[in-house]
């Protein structure tokens, strides 16, 4: 279960992520193409190219952990665009993209 607060840190990668990729994997995309700390407790979020699935990469006091949701049907909305490789939002937006509610719709400044 992902427990999401008003002081979560969540980065949404750009590009969509090769889902093909584990956790050392993700933490690579971290390290050398995000340049951020995979271990700084912020949550990672990757779409696949199709826009069907999410992964959420994590790490926590004593390990990582890496979570997916796939659409039934549908595709996720509203995924951001930019020339900036991540963007950051507010936790209520990644909820309500994972339920389904509506799309991201602005980043934290």
């Amino acid at each position: 279960m992902i427990q999401l607060t008003a002081s979560t840190k969540i980065l949404l990668a750009v590009e969509p992520g090769d889902f093909r990729k584990g956790i050392d994997g993700f933490c690579a995309v971290c390290l050398n193409e995000l340049d951020q700390d995979p271990r700084s407790g912020t949550y990672f979020v990757f779409i696949n190219r199709s826009k069907t699935m999410i992964r959420i990469l994590s790490y926590d006091t004593n390990g990582y952990f890496i979570s997916t949701k796939r659409l039934s049907k549908g595709k996720f909305k509203g995924w951001p665009t930019g020339q900036q490789p991540m963007t950051a939002v507010e936790a209520k937006h990644l909820q309500r993209l994972l339920w389904g509610k509506h799309p991201i719709q602005k980043a934290v400044p």
